[in-house]
C-alpha cells in the first residue's frame, strides 16, 4: 500500500488511536507533536509493530513556519503525504465575561488557524499528485455550541466551514475533504470529571453511553479508505446521536 497519513497532536487520546488504527490499516504514519514525552515514544513502537514507518516531527500547529517546516520533512520522509489529518487542539474554557482575550486567541490559533497552517502546506503537494484526503477534527459543539466554551465552539465552527469551503476548491483534483465531528469522548481530558457529572451528560446520550477514541478512530479511517471516494465537504458526528 505504502500511503502515508500526517496526523497532529498525535500523542494521545483521539490523535494517538487514529494513528494506530491508520498503522494498522498499512499507511505509513507521520506523527505531530509539540513536545517529546514518553507517551511518544511507546506510540513509535506500537505503531512501528504493525511493519510500517513512524516518524516522528516537531512542530507548533498554531505557527505557520513550523508547521512549513514539519511539511518539508515528511516529504523529505516518505515523498508525499497522502492522507493529512487535522487534530490537533486545545480548550480554555471559561465563561465569557471571564475569559481573557489571550485564552480566546489561543484556541483560535491552534484549532482553526492551525487548522489553515497545516492545509496551507500540504495542499501544494495533494494538488500536484492530483489525489489526497484532509481529515479535520471539529466538534459537535461547533454545531449545537456550548456555555463556556465559546472560543473552542468558534474554532470547531470554524473548521466545518473551512471543510466546506476547501472541499469545493479541490475536488476537481480528486481530494476529499471531511470534517468529524465527535461528540462527547472518554480521554484524559474527561476522566477528571466526577462520575455524577459523566452520568448527567449520558443521560443526553440516546445510545447511553460515552464515546472511545476508537469510535472516532473508526469514522478516520473509513474517510482515509477507497471506501469513502464520493463523499466530500461533510461532517460526519460521532456522538451516539446526541445531536440531531
Amino acid at each position: 500500500m505504502d500511503k502515508v497519513a500526517l496526523i497532529t497532536g498525535a500523542t494521545r487520546g483521539i490523535g494517538r488511536q487514529i494513528a494506530l488504527t491508520l498503522s494498522k490499516e498499512g499507511f505509513n504514519i507521520a506523527l505531530n507533536y509539540r513536545k517529546e514525552n514518553e507517551e511518544l515514544m511507546e506510540l513509535k513502537k506500537e505503531i512501528e509493530a504493525n511493519q510500517v514507518k513512524c516518524f516522528q516531527v516537531a512542530g507548533d500547529v498554531s505557527i505557520f513556519e513550523e508547521c512549513e517546516k514539519l511539511v518539508k520533512q515528511v516529504i523529505e520522509k516518505f515523498g508525499k503525504i497522502d492522507v493529512l489529518v487535522n487534530n490537533a487542539g486545545i480548550t480554555k474554557d471559561m465563561l465569557l465575561m471571564r475569559m481573557s482575550k489571550e485564552d480566546f486567541e489561543q484556541v483560535i490559533d491552534v484549532n482553526l488557524i492551525g487548522t489553515f497552517n497545516m492545509t496551507k502546506n500540504v495542499i501544494s503537494h495533494m494538488l500536484k499528485a492530483r489525489t489526497g484526503r484532509i481529515i479535520n477534527i471539529s466538534s459537535v459543539v461547533g454545531i449545537s455550541g456550548n456555555a463556556g466554551q465559546t472560543n473552542y465552539a468558534a474554532s470547531k465552527a470554524g473548521i466545518i466551514g473551512f471543510t466546506k469551503s476547501l472541499a469545493k476548491e479541490v475536488a476537481s483534483r480528486n481530494i476529499l475533504v471531511n470534517a468529524v465531528a465527535p461528540g462527547f469522548i472518554e480521554t484524559s481530558m474527561t476522566d477528571v470529571l466526577k462520575d455524577e457529572v459523566k452520568e448527567e451528560i449520558t443521560k443526553n446520550i440516546p445510545l447511553k453511553r460515552i464515546g472511545v477514541a476508537q469510535d472516532v478512530a473508526n469514522v478516520v479511517k473509513f474517510l482515509a479508505s477507497e471506501d469513502s471516494s464520493y463523499i466530500t465537504g461533510q461532517v460526519i458526528h460521532v456522538d451516539g446521536g446526541m445531536l440531531m
